[in-house]
């Protein structure tokens, strides 16, 4: 589910800038080491007003933008962004990654520590847990668990109601293994991650596991190849399979019965990993091709090449639609199941805005968040045309990429430490 959230070496130069610390340390670190690099954490307080600083929630009307009609919410006027229903400080540790922003029972979610859930519609506190999650570790939910690797570093996984907070499930690979993540979930398995221990203590080498969501037992285990890495990895699930991407542009897929590795792919460029799932296929961003493979045997399904010199971002499947930007600001919406292009748009680079890296949708209105803060944030898109309706800015500057969740009643910005709740 989670996909999850790019500083990336694909991004042509001068652009978009240098790949962003956040997301080197999001991607390269993990666990104590990520835990050490951050630092001047705030608590959310369940008394907390609703942030009204002048200038500092209101939104930014595009150049060249849209009329603001459509689901937008309380739009202002000219394609102005609606102000935030509420506005408050979290305890967020982020690290550009599309996993650490949910919203899910009536609450909202970032990481950080303490995790704290707010009220979807008030923005007060609803619970949250002391050791808070792991630092570049997801925030992976199913249909009604939350699940995170245990903060106590005791090589637990474990399941929370979001609703409530309360523990439901709780599994453990074993005392040799360390500092399982889970990565992946479906219906019946949580897919985890971790170290394998040498009796010195060390590890060389991981294993990839399936723990049955009900009992908690291990399903299956694989040990991974060696020169493998258990962190920056990105993954998802669809039926039989499981598909995952690392640091080493391996484009994996395993039998999510048995844990055997079906087939895999070395990539060129893939946006440190970043892809999407839509039905029998897996879609890549490879530089200027969008790649489609075939989960069941590896082959290519279908190709689509970028303008000259552009290349493919992170792309999205939402409600049987493809989104995709490239770094010449052209927003395309693709058929998922042909690549047929449905439409393709220059209104970004019409209103000079950065090109979004993560997408959800509410409405007829697909909402980008941008990696860069300068002539980003929040990006509201027509999504039967392409058109940008608005764009919403808190303007604290803050170098922290911008999140996006919504729960279809409303869109949530995450930025640095602050947390926005937007009509849609």
């Amino acid at each position: 589910m989670v996909r999850r959230d790019s500083g990336s070496d694909d991004r042509t130069p001068g652009a978009f800038g240098a790949p962003s610390r956040r997301r080197v340390l999001r991607l390269a670190g993990g666990g104590l080491a990520l835990a050490a690099l951050t630092a001047g954490t705030v608590g959310c307080d369940e008394d907390s007003v609703d942030v009204e600083d002048p200038g500092s929630t209101g939104g930014d009307e595009p150049k060249g933008g849209g009329n603001g009609s459509g689901d937008g919410g309380d739009v202002g006027e000219k394609g102005q962004a609606p102000k935030p229903l509420w506005t408050k400080p979290t305890s967020a540790e982020t690290y550009g990654d599309n996993d650490e922003l949910v919203a899910a029972g009536g609450v909202v979610i970032a990481s950080g520590s303490p995790l704290a859930a707010l009220d979807a519609a008030t923005g007060g506190q609803k619970w949250s847990l002391p050791g808070g999650a792991v630092p570049g570790a997801p925030l992976l939910l199913s249909e009604d668990t939350l699940y995170l690797a245990s903060s106590e570093y005791d090589g637990s996984v474990i399941g929370y109601a979001p609703a409530s907070g309360k523990e439901t499930w709780r599994s453990r690979l074993g005392k040799e293994y360390r500092q399982p993540r889970p990565i992946a979930v479906d219906e019946e398995q949580v897919y985890v991650l971790a170290e394998i221990l040498e009796e010195d203590g060390s590890s060389k080498t991981n294993v990839i596991a399936a723990l049955d969501s009900t009992t908690g037992r291990i399903a299956w285990k694989e040990q991974r190849d060696v020169g493998t890495e258990q962190n920056g990895i990105h993954a998802a699930v669809r039926g039989r399979h499981l598909v995952y991407t690392d640091f080493k542009k391996n484009l994996t897929v395993r039998d999510t019965a048995s844990g055997g590795q079906v087939w895999t792919h070395k990539t060129t460029r893939t946006n440190y990993g970043f892809f999407t799932v839509h039905q029998d296929l897996v879609i890549v961003p490879q530089g200027n091709v969008l790649q489609a493979f075939n989960l069941a045997d590896g082959k290519e399904k279908w190709s689509l090449k970028a303008s000259d010199g552009a290349l493919f971002r992170e792309p999205a499947v939402l409600e049987d639609v493809l989104y995709v930007a490239d770094s010449a600001r052209t927003m395309w919406a693709v058929d998922p199941r042909t690549g047929r292009q449905l439409w393709k748009s220059e209104a970004l680079a019409d209103a000079e805005l950065q090109v979004p890296r993560q997408y959800v949708k509410a409405g007829d209105t697909l909402y980008g968040a941008t990696d860069l803060d300068k002539q980003g944030g929040i990006i509201a898109i027509d999504a039967r045309t392409g058109e940008v309706r608005w764009t919403f800015n808190d303007k604290t500057g803050d170098y922290h990429a911008w999140l996006v969740a919504t729960d279809g009643k409303r869109v949530f910005a995450l930025h640095g430490k602050k947390l926005h709740a937007l009509a849609v």
